[in-house]
Order: C-alpha cells, then structure tokens, then sequence
C-alpha cells in the first residue's frame, strides 16, 4: 500500500475518473483518489492520492490553480467550449488590444454562473443530465477569484489568444472565455486548458502514465512518492512525544506537556503533527481545553489506513 501523492500530467481525452482508475492498474493499488477534477479536454496537474492521502481530498481541492487556458473569439458553444455543440459563429476580427481592454472586468472577485455542463447539483440533479436531456435551469451565480488574468504572446493557427489565469478554488475557466467572448460582442469559448499549477505543485514534478509504468516496471514507484505532508507545508510544524502520538493514535488532544518542540498555533489555527521518528501523523487544530490552556485536536488524521 502507497501513502502519499503523485502529480500526474493528465493527458487529454481522459477524465479524471480515468486517470485514477489507470493509476490503479500501473500501482496494483484501490485506494488512489484525486484532488481538483480536470475536464477530458484539459491536460496538466492533477494531484493523485494514494492511502491515507486520500482523506486529504477536499483539502487538497481548495487550493488556487494555475492554467495556460486558449481562447478562441466569435465560437461559442452549449458546452462553453470546443468539445461542445455550436450557437453561434462570427467572423470578426479581434485584436490583442481589444482582448486586454475587457480583461480587467475579470480580474479579483467576480460572480460567475456555473456552466450547464457541469458535476453542480440542482434539486438533486447534475446540471450536465439536466443539459443532456435538454433542459437549461436557473443557476445562483457562485463567487470567485481570478488573482491574475494575462494575455501571452503570440496565437494559435486557429487564432486562439493565450491567456494565463490563477484563480481560485471552483473557477470554470471555460466559462471565464464565455464570458470574455460576450463581453468582447463576438462570443467565445475554450480552445484548449493546461493547468500548470495546483497549489504548490507545479508541472516541474508531474509524471507522465509512461514515467509511472517503467517506474513499476523497475521497482521504482516509491521514488515518484511525494510525502501527503508536502499538501499542508504552509502551516507551522510540532512535534509530539511517545505518550503524545499514542493519545493522537487513541483520537484524543495533545497538551503543551505532550509536544516535544515547536509551539501551539493561535486560538483556530492548524498545524502538522509529527510522531518522535518523523511520521506525520494528523492536521491538527488548536482549541482551548474546559479546564484551560491550550491543546491540538485532530483536523484530520494520517497516521494509517483505514
């Protein structure tokens, strides 16, 4: 059994579905899971979780994300991008000084409705069975944000404009070109996604299918591993001592008597716990004891498997 995480380089025409049941096959593993869906059309970042990792999935999820994401002006489509059924064509022009004008409008916090096509659920159904049986329902419009929008240099043959969003958790960036192409009154959708980043994770250690199945084939797996630490290395480090890994072990806190170096985070905040020989062992919260003073409750534990 594998702990940890793998960051795959998700080729198109794979869901993200697929991309884990394949991992299993190369891993000879269940227990894999993912973290931030990527589209059958989008290539790039998709975190892999292995083990005990996969309690991490809605954590590792609700990082920002990075795409080169394609534009293609004066196409638009039910489905928002190139994959879709078309509503509209316009053979007008558009020019790299005309996009950057209405590129601001979508910059920071904006409102976005999530497209038909999509896992959202109304009334207990998937918007895309409601959009495969025909039916266009009303959708709350969901707060956002694009931290960064910019335009690269240079187009595609098809004259697709490149654009680089950062953005946070729950962005449609194929709704982003929808709706940059109406605001530009020629419509527009989503040519091609590349995500770059997820959270901390960047290409520059994203795996192919081929590196995993030579790494199986040679024994090597263990060394494509990322330790599931590495998803919280934002927050502050302890350490616990033998008594106080037992009481995480047991589901209960541990007190300032308990943590053999680093310090209690404030009031709410989280934390890594570590076992005296390095393990990780759980996601830790601070909280106030009945009694008083300060402890650790587990956030989320990792220290085996279920």
């Amino acid at each position: 059994m594998y702990n940890g995480l793998i960051i795959l380089d998700k080729p198109a025409d794979f869901t993200s579905h697929d991309a884990v049941a394949k991992t299993r096959g190369i891993l000879r593993q269940r227990r894999i899971g993912h973290a931030g869906t990527l589209d059958p059309l989008a290539t790039g970042v998709l975190i892999l979780l292995l083990g005990s990792a996969t309690r991490a999935s809605e954590l590792a999820s609700g990082h920002d994300k990075e795409y080169i994401a394609a534009l293609r002006p004066g196409l638009a489509t039910d489905t928002q991008d190139i994959s879709g059924r078309e509503i509209s064509r316009e053979a007008r022009e558009v020019s790299a000084d005309e996009l950057r004008a209405v590129l601001p409008r979508f910059c920071g916090k904006i409102s976005q409705v999530p497209p038909m096509y999509s896992a959202v659920q109304v009334e207990g159904k998937r918007l895309y069975q409601l959009a495969r049986a025909g039916k266009n329902v009303e959708r709350a419009a969901r707060s956002i944000t694009i931290h960064e929008l910019e335009l690269l240099e240079g187009r595609s043959p098809e004259g697709d404009f490149f654009l680089r969003v950062l953005c946070s958790k729950g962005t449609y960036v194929r709704t982003l070109c929808h709706d940059i192409g109406a605001a530009l009154g020629c419509g527009g959708c989503l040519a091609s996604l590349r995500r770059t980043r997820s959270g901390s994770f960047g290409l520059e250690r994203a795996v192919t299918f081929d590196t995993l199945a030579e790494a199986s084939r040679r024994g090597e797996l263990a060394e494509l591993i990322i330790p599931t630490d590495e998803l919280f290395s934002e927050y502050p480090a302890i350490s616990v001592t033998p008594d106080g890994a037992a009481r995480v072990k047991n589901g209960a806190f541990v007190a300032a008597g308990q943590i053999s170096s680093g310090s209690i985070p404030a009031i709410g905040g989280l934390c890594r716990v570590y076992a005296p020989d390095g393990d990780f062992l759980m996601l830790g919260r601070s909280g106030e004891l009945e009694r008083g003073g300060e402890a650790v409750f587990g956030y989320k534990n990792f220290w085996s498997v279920e």
